[in-house]
């Protein structure tokens, strides 16, 4: 059985494994959002980063990409993946249904942000980009993160306008 894992964030520029395939894919019903505050990897308890998660809406959509975990490694590759990624309670694992480019359906894993944790939140662009402008925690900046992934959606064709406004807008604050 093929196991797929659907990137959105970082997973699209360091997904910890070489994936056997990997195509564009769309999840409906969630968008890509900086609503959890990072208190780990991209800020701490005292000075919280924000990450992105999927965020419900029924009339939304997620373009990102699925890759296709490599059978011989897969139990690893998915405990290496819940360790990074449920590191707090903030996410949740779920199994997800995505539409490729070419109209094929299949089902992948993917984190979505638990809108009853504390490390949920809802911000205005200028209040994220301030917080990312600063925030640093223990994978590094947190505009390391910001850039890395607004470069990669934007290789990958995905039109994403608040992303791109963060980006241009981070840039802006952390210039010297």
């Amino acid at each position: 059985m093929t196991t797929w894992v659907f990137a959105y964030g970082s997973l699209l520029w360091n997904p910890g494994f070489t994936p056997t395939r990997a195509v564009k894919a769309h999840l409906h019903g969630y968008h890509r959002s900086f609503c959890m505050l990072s208190i780990h990897h991209r800020g701490s308890e005292d000075d919280p980063g924000l990450v992105l998660a999927l965020d419900a809406d029924p009339q939304a959509q997620c373009t990102g990409m699925a890759f296709e975990i490599p059978q011989a490694d897969e139990a690893q590759i998915i405990a290496d993946i819940r360790e990074r990624e449920l590191i707090s309670s903030a996410y949740f694992e779920q199994a997800v249904d995505l539409t490729t480019d070419d109209g094929k359906t299949l089902t992948a894993l993917t984190y979505i942000i638990n809108r009853d944790h504390r490390q949920y939140c809802q911000y205005d662009l200028e209040k994220q980009a301030l917080i990312i402008a600063k925030a640093i925690g223990g994978r590094g900046p947190n505009t390391e993160y910001l850039f890395n992934t607004a470069a990669h959606i934007r290789d990958l064709g995905i039109d994403d306008p608040d992303m791109d406004w963060l980006a241009t807008r981070v840039r802006a604050l952390t210039a010297t």
